[in-house]
């Protein structure tokens, strides 16, 4: 049975072909942040409003220097039609590869819903830093649309706290007040925000946002 994997593990590496060719997949992180999210097959409805969705994203996901890539286990002679579906209903062309896999790559990262078939992915997205570990991991049900502008969210603040000694509250966006960790003391605090910051609690210490 394959280990699954958890947030702070390596992420596994792969060789598998795309629609934009053969890639290494460490080397297409290539010191990027990298989205990884799968799909159970071509032409499934929900995965084909996702792909045109993050297709429209990709300005977003660029000043942010996060590379996208897709997966489905299916043919690489089966992704041209749906790519061509993709561009007619969701107004989008699809501008970032999407693996052909034959489960290998679903299987090595513990992809497949052994409760709904053997070969069967679950809707997956993972975060890769640059570093290649694992940020986040977040898988949805079959009926239920992921939400990009949530991993976008996400995105901003694992970039953000990679840099900061800082933690960001419930709901928070890019550009709002965050919390100082609490392994930061009061007197390294008074370092890095010289113009203070709002002590609710011992524990509970709000700032503006630092710069990224």
């Amino acid at each position: 049975m394959t280990k699954a994997l958890l947030i702070g593990d390596d992420a596994p590496n792969f060789t598998a072909t795309t629609t934009e060719g053969e890639i290494d997949f460490h080397s297409f992180i290539d010191g990027h942040w990298a989205v990884l999210f799968s799909h159970p097959k071509n032409y499934t409805p929900v995965c084909t409003t996702e792909l045109g969705y993050t297709s429209k994203l990709k300005g977003e996901f660029e000043k942010r220097g996060v590379k996208v890539i897709g997966l489905s286990v299916d043919k690489i002679e089966d992704h041209d039609g749906w790519a061509k579906d993709i561009e007619d209903t969701q107004g989008a062309a699809l501008n970032f590869p999407l693996i052909a896999d034959d489960g290998s790559v679903a299987k090595l990262y513990g992809m497949i819903h052994p409760n709904a078939s053997d070969t069967m992915t679950v809707r997956s997205v993972f975060v890769v830093g640059p570093d290649k570990k694992v940020k986040l991991k977040v898988e949805y049900p079959a009926s239920t649309g992921r939400n990009f502008d949530e991993i976008l969210r996400v995105i901003d603040s694992l970039q953000l706290t990679a840099n900061h000694k800082v933690a960001t509250p419930v709901n928070w966006k890019d550009g709002e007040d965050v919390i100082i960790v609490p392994a930061v003391s009061n007197e390294e605090a008074a370092k890095q925000f010289p113009d203070g910051w709002n002590e609710v609690r011992p524990y509970l210490r709000i700032v503006p946002q630092p710069g990224r």
